[in-house]
């Protein structure tokens, strides 16, 4: 692999693992709603094919062509169509979706709105450190992988611009902080950044508030971007429904354990990162009308697509909000996504596992080799693929 993927985990010598006994955040402060149903997701990550191994995943990316900076408008990427039932691959444009996409289909987008989770902070020695913010507990409470000199323990104070944080304490390599006299979503507005994936190397800029983020992000939690959902703006969204395509919402709060890469070569020890996500009502139904009418089920990115199997782990697709640590390798057997959007993805990470399952390793592989080929851009800020699902 000529690009080594850096991550804040690996620098920080943590792990993306959080403990199942963590309480479910709410659409807006850490709790479930009163009497909403919650479907808990704490089961162990499960693969399901013991023959692939981590280096089956691997691939070599030049370095120049991971994308440092979005595209001078949302639309302006590339699309790659590849045709898993015949092999096929297609170079586009993006807007050229519309041409792909069918009266009756359904684009299931993730909403998730990404955080200004990236803060900096001074010890009452004076020292720095570092916080990235893992996921919001409630409306004061953080949980947070800190760097910094020394680990910092339970009731020290660490100043967050004009903000006092108190340690509580850590779970597993995570660290619980609370924000004393405000609540946490405001504290990251006014003192963080955006979190930017490790391999863009410049420092956040204002235009990468805008570009980070998703046309229709309403719900804020995530610390990563759902990037397959940059590719769509306004207009877009408004011609793909005059065609006759639905448009439905799930949410994933995407957490920094996406950039975790994977350290073992045998899969079935891998374990994933948990993240919270939400299924509604709604979205089940429009799912149901469109597979009565036999339209498409695509879902925009891997992240929900990852919801969406999560709330189909029982056999059927159920609404409700939970927590999903779903590892997806070849051999997996989808439920409810046909077709899927996605960006190129890290080597040997678990998102390339997932695109593999869905449309088959030698197609993917056949794919990248395609992208690098034809100068795709790679990554968060890179270009797009429709994939369809490999019978």
């Amino acid at each position: 692999m000529v690009l080594p993927p850096r991550d804040f985990e690996s620098r920080a010598s943590t792990n993306s693992a959080i403990p199942a006994v963590l309480p479910l955040p709410c659409r807006e402060c850490g709790r479930a709603p009163k009497g909403e149903r919650v479907v808990r997701n704490y089961s162990r990550p499960r693969t399901y094919n013991r023959r692939v191994r981590l280096s089956d995943f691997d691939y070599d990316l030049p370095p120049e062509l991971v994308a440092q900076h979005p595209a001078t408008e949302r639309t302006a990427s590339r699309l790659l169509h590849v045709d898993s039932a015949s092999g096929a691959i297609e170079d586009l444009s993006f807007p050229d979706i519309v041409s792909l996409l069918n009266a009756g289909d359904l684009l299931v987008v993730n909403d998730t709105r990404v955080i200004k989770a990236r803060l900096h902070a001074r010890k009452d020695s004076g020292g720095e450190a570092e916080i990235l913010v893992e996921r919001v507990l409630d409306s004061d409470r953080i949980l947070a992988q800190v760097r910094s000199s020394k680990p910092l323990k339970a009731g020290r104070r660490i100043q967050v611009g004009s903000v006092e944080a108190e340690v509580i304490g850590r779970q597993g390599e995570f660290f619980e902080l609370r924000f004393l006299g405000t609540d946490a979503f405001t504290t990251m507005e006014r003192h963080g950044e955006v979190p930017l994936p490790p391999y863009i190397a410049h420092k956040p800029k204002p235009e990468d508030e805008a570009r980070y983020q998703t046309v229709y992000a309403r719900l804020p939690g995530a610390v990563a971007a759902p990037t397959a959902g940059m590719h769509f703006d306004e207009a877009l969204l408004a011609k793909i429904r005059t065609q006759g395509v639905e448009v439905a919402p799930v949410t994933l709060h995407v957490g920094a354990g996406t950039f975790q890469p994977v350290r073992v070569d045998d899969l079935s020890t891998h374990v994933m990162h948990s993240e919270w996500y939400d299924v509604p009502e709604a979205t089940v139904e429009a799912i149901a009308r469109t597979t009565a009418r036999r339209g498409r089920v695509i879902a925009v990115g891997t992240t929900a697509l990852r919801a969406l199997e999560s709330a189909a782990a029982g056999g059927e697709l159920r609404a409700g909000i939970g927590e999903t640590r779903l590892f997806i390798v070849p051999g997996y057997r989808f439920r409810v996504v046909e077709g899927l959007v996605t960006n190129f993805h890290l080597p040997k990470s678990t998102l390339l596992m997932l695109v593999s399952a869905f449309a088959g390793i030698e197609t993917i592989q056949r794919a990248y080799a395609h992208a690098v080929a034809k100068r795709y851009r790679f990554f968060s800020y890179g270009d797009a693929m429709l994939l369809e699902k490999a019978q």
